[in-house]
């Protein structure tokens, strides 16, 4: 018995190898990944440690006095806590609450359209905006919104005879909607193509078999075709909760200036001036453990998500 579960397992790695070999394209095109995967998320986690030291560069990460948490208390402590882990949550949720829902939106009327032409045409144009730069991202905002000379401005000059009275650059409220909105617009079209590649899956007798009953355009478009992507909307909801903690730090960099500066400061942008900065101090130790910090919740609240995913609906990632 032993001896014939043992040759099962041999036969069983023969065939993994013998496969592997066969396929070894396959595997190749894995292997860059991988070296990129290895280099750059899982090597930098020795350097981690400098969270837990009073890291000094003449002394290295493994001469550096340990100092516990004292970093971290250091944060929590400081003046500035409240304002960018509280500014960058609400960012975060103002961006999924409006951000999340308008790519399963847009794909489901998208694929209700009948002309591939038209429908071609309209991804196009809807996935180009997903491809500008931050920086370019946020120059065209500014020349669009200025409040002097920007293409808005301008517009409203022609219609009503006044220019535009709000600088949409300046102010908390402004900041965090054009932030907000501004991303919806770059990143809507981009958003919506995993749902596409999820409805084009759907078996089209389903429609038909919906059409004979009866079944307007409407009924199946909330009785056929969205049930069909919610275990994609599940898993990317997961994946998006996971990164909540997570604001770019080039867009809100770019943006920010003086006047919304208590509405603009996030973690990205403050682990930047008190970590990278001469005039922060350059403090990598304290910049490590903000990051380190960050990194710790939104590994919670994946979890946290996925559980009770798991729990409701039965799927997750894992």
């Amino acid at each position: 018995m032993a001896l014939a579960k043992s040759t099962g397992i041999r036969s069983r790695k023969k065939t993994i190898w013998k496969r592997a070999a066969e396929n070894w394209q396959m595997y190749l095109f894995l292997l860059l990944p991988l070296v990129w995967l290895f280099i750059f998320k899982y090597w930098p986690m020795y350097g981690a440690q400098i969270a837990f030291r009073n890291y000094k560069v003449a002394m290295g990460i493994t001469g550096s006095p340990w100092v516990g948490f004292a970093q971290f208390e250091k944060f929590f402590r400081s003046v500035y806590f409240k304002r960018v882990v509280g500014n960058t949550l609400f960012l975060s949720l103002y961006s999924m609450i409006v951000g999340f829902p308008l790519p399963i939106l847009f794909a489901l009327l998208l694929n209700s359209v009948r002309s591939k032409r038209w429908r071609s045409a309209v991804e196009n144009v809807t996935y180009m905006p997903y491809f500008i730069s931050a920086v370019v991202l946020v120059g065209i905002l500014k020349r669009v919104f200025d409040l002097n000379s920007g293409l808005f401005s301008n517009i409203l000059m022609q219609l009503t005879g006044s220019k535009m009275e709000t600088d949409l650059f300046r102010g908390n409220v402004n900041f965090q909607n054009l932030y907000v909105w501004s991303g919806v617009w770059q990143g809507t079209g981009w958003g919506s193509i995993i749902y596409m590649a999820a409805l084009s899956n759907v078996d089209p007798e389903q429609h038909e078999a919906a059409t004979i009953d009866g079944a307007s355009r409407w009924q199946r478009l909330i009785h056929v075709d969205l049930p069909a992507i919610v275990p994609t909307i599940t898993i990317t909801l997961i994946l998006r909760c996971g990164s909540l903690m997570s604001i770019g730090f080039d867009k809100a960099f770019l943006m920010q200036n003086d006047t919304n500066l208590a509405a603009s400061e996030v973690i990205s942008t403050y682990v930047y001036k008190v970590g990278l900065t001469a005039s922060g101090g350059n403090n990598f130790s304290y910049s490590t453990a903000i990051g380190l910090f960050n990194s710790v919740i939104n590994l919670i609240m994946i979890s946290l998500v996925n559980f009770v995913s798991n729990r409701i609906n039965g799927s997750g990632l894992w």
